[in-house]
């Protein structure tokens, strides 16, 4: 198993030496007796973020049904060694269509021909039987078959029994590098949890009990705990208004929808480039919020802050550096970030400006980065984002 595993840490999947010993502990105690066992006890140990599902799917695939259709035959003797081929094999002697004579004469590379054009013709020619890639038959591999609860290999599913499809893919791309869209976007928000004890203490904590059981001695205490349950509040602030916003409009739309469908208890406010004591409930800004009853949101609460951070340095240090003709606030708007800052411990800054450019645009970019914790408003800045507002929130959640 040793080869699935660096195949596993080449396709990217995280690999640890607790991950190894946990797998070959339960291949010793005989959990994976077959090749779909194997698949599910595999993933169900390597596997722990949604984003690895897929390398980790085409890294079981290579190695256990064969090395890549499109690939050379560049390691014959793996090839050779494989499963796949040494089945197919053994199907073509038992079933007479290789004679005796001829796989004496035969070449391995000539062999593994034949067995690639078996699996390259599965969907067209091969239909019926039990053979061990195929169409319509009784093998636990293949598709279209009447084995239950096996794995279908390519092809489209006849009758939805199959626990697991390797081959053409029809998953939500969650690699970090992927472009945000509505699906990865949920499963990545999804992760955003406020855990607190609520209701009686109904919840045996297993691991009290057991520690003050052993303080007394053996005798058994019981100890209950309230029930953890997610109340998750959440802020958000659009910066809305500004021209430089306006190419990155269907980005922040997605994001916008994708929140209001996936968090429960959210707000959404408004502001233009920097904050000078006052957001608004209202795109238009016309509908002001006070000040310290924005700030008196419990310390719990999550913020998300949406903008660009570009502007010119006197709005944000400068004394009446609002754009605005009709506020007047003397503070620089880097005293009202710093001040929303310390209401919200549990907040972040997302900016749809891609991190390389960071450095060129204003150096507002950067003075906003030293008060907020920014990320790049993609996927692996949300997940980021989202790592981070759990972590600062915990030490506020119940408070």
């Amino acid at each position: 198993m040793i080869g699935f595993i660096y195949a596993l840490r080449d396709a990217g999947v995280p690999v640890s030496v607790q991950y190894v010993i946990e797998f070959y502990r339960a291949l010793q105690r005989g959990m994976a007796t077959d090749l779909d066992r194997l698949f599910l006890l595999a993933r169900l140990v390597f596997v722990k973020k949604v984003e690895y599902y897929d390398a980790f799917e085409q890294a079981f695939a290579v190695f256990f049904l064969g090395r890549d259709m499109r690939a050379p035959f560049d390691d014959l003797e793996d090839m050779v060694a494989g499963k796949p081929f040494r089945k197919w094999l053994q199907e073509q002697a038992e079933s007479g269509r290789l004679t005796p004579e001829e796989l004496h004469r035969l070449g391995s590379e000539e062999l593994l021909a034949r067995f690639w054009e078996t699996v390259l013709a599965q969907k067209g020619r091969h239909q019926g039987g039990n053979r061990w890639v195929g169409t319509r038959g009784k093998s636990p591999f293949g598709h279209n078959g009447a084995s239950a609860g096996g794995i279908r290999v390519y092809g489209e599913s006849l009758h939805g029994t199959a626990r697991k499809v390797i081959g053409n893919r029809q998953f939500l791309n969650y690699s970090e590098k992927s472009a945000l869209a509505a699906e990865n976007l949920g499963q990545a928000l999804t992760a955003l949890k406020s855990l607190r004890p609520c209701g009686p203490e109904s919840d045996l904590d297993v691991d009290e009990t057991i520690a003050r059981t052993a303080r007394n001695g053996g005798e058994i205490e019981l100890v209950f705990r309230r029930e953890l349950r997610d109340r998750l509040r959440l802020v958000v602030l659009l910066d809305n208004g500004g021209y430089s916003m306006w190419p990155h409009l269907e980005l922040v739309k997605t994001v916008f929808n994708k929140i209001r469908g996936v968090v429960r208890d959210v707000d959404f406010y408004y502001f233009h480039n920097c904050i000078y004591g006052t957001v608004y409930k209202d795109p238009r800004r016309t509908c002001p919020v006070e000040w310290e009853k924005f700030l008196g949101e419990n310390r719990s609460t999550r913020l998300v802050i949406i903008g660009d951070a570009n502007m010119a340095p006197a709005e944000l240090m400068a004394s009446y550096g609002s754009l605005d003709l009709n506020n007047s606030e003397r503070k620089p708007g880097r005293e009202w970030l710093m001040e929303l800052r310390s209401a919200f411990p549990a907040s972040v800054w997302l900016n749809p400006l891609p991190q390389e450019q960071w450095l060129r645009e204003s150096p507002t970019v950067r003075q906003i980065g030293s008060i907020f914790q920014m990320e790049e408003l993609n996927l692996a800045g949300i997940k980021n984002a989202v790592a981070y507002l759990n972590m600062r929130g915990k030490d506020f959640d119940g408070r």
